[in-house]
């Protein structure tokens, strides 16, 4: 038995909060979770919508139905861990065709680009940094992972002058504070500068802490 592989086209979407203007003053990424769908996740980022601001929610490629037993609940996967690099530098590659797309009528010139990445969405947005051709100015993992398999060297100078945050929700079950201490200890090795964000909330998008972070 032999493995083969190609590539191949395919549509895949995104959702959108404000418009590309002249005025345009950041472009926010935001990345779901595992069994998310985009258009959902674009609704916890309505209070940035002020006319300045394009948020743009990319949707990971792979959808899936939730309850296995029925068929109303569809979500969406950026990998698993089955041929995971291949995954990963397709994902790579798509977020920076949706980068291109949607800014496609801002001028003159990029706006500053934000990537938020929540849950699983996290380890998404920390590879795009990294691997990808985006420039940014602020990184947002939130409720999720910085991926220890993430080139210390490469990381530590595509993010020299990037802000960083990492933000957890005190009852968040899934990030102890051992799971966050392994996080914290996985930026400072190359060195790479962070700000801690906690909240009184679990594994979720909290309001007040997406402004405090939009308004830093």
């Amino acid at each position: 038995m032999q493995e083969h592989r190609l590539s191949v086209p395919r549509t895949a979407r995104y959702y959108t909060l404000g418009r590309p203007a002249p005025a345009l003053g950041e472009a926010w990424f935001v990345c779901h979770g595992y069994g998310q769908l985009a258009g959902r996740f674009l609704r916890h980022f309505a209070p940035l919508d002020d006319g300045r601001r394009l948020v743009v929610a990319p949707e990971g490629l792979s959808r899936f139905y939730l309850d296995a037993a029925g068929r109303d609940k569809v979500g969406a996967s950026w990998m698993t861990r089955e041929d995971r690099l291949a995954e990963i530098a397709d994902y790579v590659q798509y977020l920076d065709a949706v980068r291109a797309d949607a800014l496609r009528g801002a001028t003159p010139g990029d706006p500053r680009s934000v990537l938020l990445g929540f849950s699983q969405g996290a380890s998404t947005v920390c590879r795009w940094a990294v691997m990808g051709k985006v420039r940014v100015e602020r990184l947002v993992v939130w409720g999720g992972e910085v991926p220890p398999d993430l080139d210390p060297a490469a990381a530590a100078g595509r993010l020299r002058g990037v802000r960083v945050f990492l933000v957890f929700g005190r009852g968040d079950e899934l990030f102890p504070p051992k799971a966050i201490a392994a996080i914290e200890a996985r930026l400072r090795e190359p060195g790479i500068a962070f700000e801690r964000i906690d909240y009184d909330g679990g594994h979720e998008i909290d309001a007040a802490i997406l402004k405090q972070i939009a308004a830093a």
